[in-house]
């Protein structure tokens, strides 16, 4: 069975650097939440996760099935709960991408296979919050 695991580093007041195969991340938080802001947050951290995962599937699948594209990207919209602990409980994925309009199928393809097959960040996702998606074509 496979196992992931990090080992976080504190680094004065409110940061952490952990060390991924020779890249840093740093977590902290800015200046209003009583940190330096050198880093970007977990919760914030968990939706470049998120479109990171669904992302490299879809890239993967549509480069299997030949299809040229591009300008594309990925935006997450995250809803936070107002009541400690603060979570996202409503998430949505929008894919924006160019492709010759008779290759929008296959896109809509690789998109489900990476939300109801692959990409397991969304399926942990699906855990804890509604998680939609939409796919706009440039």
């Amino acid at each position: 069975m496979a196992t992931n695991t990090i080992t976080s580093v504190h680094g004065g007041g409110m940061s952490f650097k952990t060390k991924i195969k020779n890249h840093d991340v740093i977590i902290d938080l800015d200046k209003a939440g009583g940190g330096n802001n050198l880093g970007t947050s977990p919760k914030i951290l968990m939706l470049v996760s998120l479109a990171g995962c669904t992302g490299l599937d879809v890239v993967t699948i549509l480069n299997k099935m030949k299809v040229s594209f591009s300008d594309f990207s990925i935006k997450v919209d995250a809803h936070v709960t107002e009541t400690d602990p603060k979570i996202y409980d409503d998430v949505s994925i929008i894919y924006s991408i160019k492709v010759n309009s008779k290759d929008e199928s296959k896109v809509v393809k690789a998109v489900t296979l990476s939300q109801d097959k692959y990409c397991g960040v969304s399926e942990m996702f699906r855990a804890f919050a509604k998680l939609k998606h939409k796919i706009i074509f440039l």
